[in-house]
């Protein structure tokens, strides 16, 4: 990852230091719950599953401003049906039960990596399950993590649009506000993302209780109106559903892309398991937030059952006038904590993408002291903002944005049930007739969603499509890119034992103190070290190789961080390993080598750096176009000095120039 070139195939090997058998987590084995509720007493325990009804649930609990509206509207009578507004609860909620509750609750979240979840830490687990590097899992993985980014593009706007859009049905207003929806869901988004940078430590502990009112909110409503017509509990049969989708033939195929608006976030289940244990999101979701959601869509549905017109926007006609604008500033709360959630989530995967190589180093800022999942990205967070106002100014309305929306979160699903395969065939040790039992229904379910989903292509789509073509373009040039350098660097140098001999042969000037020469390849002669002999023409009293590696874990324990291997009296090569998770600190490792007996006094110390110039070549490596794409990300990369936070004043940087 650092000194002479960038690292490329970090994701792709199972060479990451410190990955044993021990990284994987059996089924039936709670690793998540240790690292955040194990031994918790219950008021600490309870604490978790609030702060995760906060972070995890706040995209898939404002579903109900929309999905049941979108469904309706596909159906062939428009929702007035008895039967169109029996089927799609019914289809609504057994999304609930088979993709949240039985694909992410009961199963992936056993899929864990040393506690954590998301696609890049199951694609992680899955290259080690396989014990081999897999050009298939590293696809599935860099796919999954560019489909993510298309999510959090889409996930803010149409959160944010939909409860804006309360104020054109507001008692008594008419269409005063109309006209400035659009401008006001601005306002807010540009003022979420400018806030960023200050961290959300300070407000983030007011998420959890904030949202779990929303949620009381929903189910609330949602019971009131059940009443207007009990015979809508009879969605709760899948027989319904399964009649409806009959009924409406290919329409029905179609209005599954809509039903599935009720189900996104889901994910966020999976991947934020580590910040707050498995327990607790469970519980979460069990005892709270699915009770409330099934009472809402329930409620909707007799709402709609009892009077056909308020299939038209069945959420916003089931809020009594009288509390009508406590509602709507709730609905904008609980839309800007979901937006906020999945902003910190593209930070968070960003980072896990620059540590297993997929990017470029990136300027990555820590905003709180204490915590350190509390990261901003300014790069990621401008790209996040431009994006997402572009498709406000593009697509306008939440009906509209419902269109371009589930395409990208369907992707990401069905990349975690590949995953989930190797996983099970090759860590769980399942046997085949035994996995494809249980993988084969997800696999379809994710067909199904994905495919109905592809025909919102022309409508909108193509967006979150064309942004993770982009992205994965970005990060497969990258990929190669480094394989590329990487693989001319060791033919264009030294051996490190030849020049070894060569210095035992042929002793340069010895001068006083330490050099630490950084290098992505720990066999061969760093550059950074040729050219001191070549130049200045001397050598230090103490030289160390060091080598910085990402192991295919979140995070690596104190005592696994530091490995020492001597070479000679005058050489020392040292391996530094960290997690997937976690920011590189090279001088507070090094502080750890005096507990093995290599000590140095830091403020003697020059770090040496080997700076390539890259040069596009037509004849070889990659076409010319891609060539210059991967010059770009190499120079806009993050400087490694602040990057693995190595004292400015202490480095010497050295450079040359190649060809790819």
């Amino acid at each position: 990852m650092i000194g002479d070139t960038p690292r490329a195939d970090a994701a792709a090997s199972s060479e990451a230091a410190g990955s044993t058998a021990s990284d994987a987590c059996p089924p039936g084995t709670s690793p998540g719950d240790g690292h955040a509720g194990h031994g918790l007493s219950g008021k600490g325990k309870l604490g978790l599953m609030i702060g995760a009804i906060g972070v995890v649930f706040g995209d898939i609990g404002t579903s109900p401003l929309y999905a049941m509206r979108e469904a309706l509207h596909h159906s062939r009578s428009g929702g007035a049906a008895e039967l169109a507004v029996l089927g799609v609860v019914s289809l609504v909620f057994w999304a609930l039960i088979l993709v949240v509750t039985l694909k992410y609750v009961v199963f992936l979240m056993r899929a864990d990596n040393k506690g954590e979840g998301g696609t890049l830490s199951l694609m992680a687990l899955a290259q080690h399950a396989i014990g081999k590097r897999s050009a298939v899992v590293f696809l599935l993985g860099v796919c999954g993590a560019a489909l993510f980014y298309g999510d959090g593009v889409i996930t803010p706007a149409i959160s944010v649009v939909s409860a804006i859009e309360g104020l054109r049905d507001a008692p008594g207003m008419g269409d005063t506000f109309a006209p400035f929806v659009v401008p006001i869901a601005a306002g807010i988004l540009i003022a979420l993302f400018m806030i960023q940078s200050r961290g959300t430590a300070s407000v983030a502990k007011f998420f959890g209780p904030l949202t779990l009112v929303w949620f009381l909110i929903l189910a609330g409503l949602g019971l009131y109106h059940i009443f207007d017509d009990l015979s809508i509990l009879r969605a709760l049969s899948p027989h319904y559903g399964v009649i409806f989708l009959i009924d409406n033939g290919f329409l029905g195929f179609v209005i599954l892309g809509s039903v599935f608006l009720a189900v996104t976030g889901a994910e966020a289940l999976y991947a934020d398991m580590g910040h707050f244990g498995k327990s607790p999101i469970r519980a979460g979701w069990l005892w709270v937030v699915l009770p409330c959601l099934t009472l809402n869509y329930l409620g909707q549905g007799g709402l709609v059952l009892s009077n056909r017109a308020a299939a038209e926007n069945p959420f916003w006609m089931m809020v009594p006038e009288m509390a009508y604008w406590p509602v709507l500033v709730m609905a904008t709360i609980a839309t800007i904590i979901a937006s906020q959630a999945v902003i910190t989530g593209a930070f968070s995967v960003t980072q896990q993408a620059v540590q297993l190589g997929l990017l470029p180093r990136i300027d990555i800022r820590n905003t709180s002291e204490s915590q350190a999942g509390q990261i901003y990205v300014p790069a990621i967070n401008m790209l996040l903002m431009v994006g997402v106002l572009a498709l406000l100014v593009t697509f306008q309305t939440s009906t509209s944005l419902a269109a371009a929306y589930g395409i990208a979160v369907t992707g990401s699903m069905f990349v975690d049930s590949l995953l989930a395969w190797f996983v099970v065939r090759h860590l769980w040790k399942w046997k085949l007739p035994l996995s494809l039992l249980v993988i084969t229904p997800f696999l379809a379910l994710d067909v199904i969603f994905l495919t109905s989903n592809m025909l919102k292509i022309p409508q909108g789509a193509w967006f979150p499509l064309v942004l993770g073509g982009g992205l994965l373009l970005l990060m497969w040039t990258w990929v190669r890119g480094t394989q590329i350098l990487t693989a001319k660097t060791r033919r264009d140098s030294l051996p490190l034992s030849d020049l070894i001999d060569m210095l035992s042969a042929r002793p340069p000037h010895r001068t006083p103190g330490t050099a630490i020469f950084l290098t992505s390849d720990p066999e061969v002669a760093p550059v950074a070290l040729m050219h001191n002999l070549k130049h200045n023409k001397v050598l230090h009293e103490k030289n160390i190789i060091l080598t910085v590696r990402t192991a295919q874990r979140p995070r690596v324990p104190t005592a696994d961080r530091v490995t020492i291997e001597p070479i000679n009296g005058d050489f020392k090569r040292v391996i530094l390993s960290f997690g997937f998770m976690e920011r590189p600190n090279v001088p507070k490792a090094l502080g750890l080598c005096r507990k093995q007996g290599l000590k140095f006094d830091i403020m003697s110390t020059s770090f040496f750096l080997g700076r390539r110039s890259v040069v596009a070549s037509a004849t070889q490596g990659m076409p010319l176009w891609q060539d210059r794409l991967f010059i770009f990300l190499l120079r806009n990369a993050a400087n490694p000095t602040d990057f693995f936070h190595i004292p400015p004043g202490r480095v010497v940087e050295l450079g040359t120039q190649v060809s790819v």
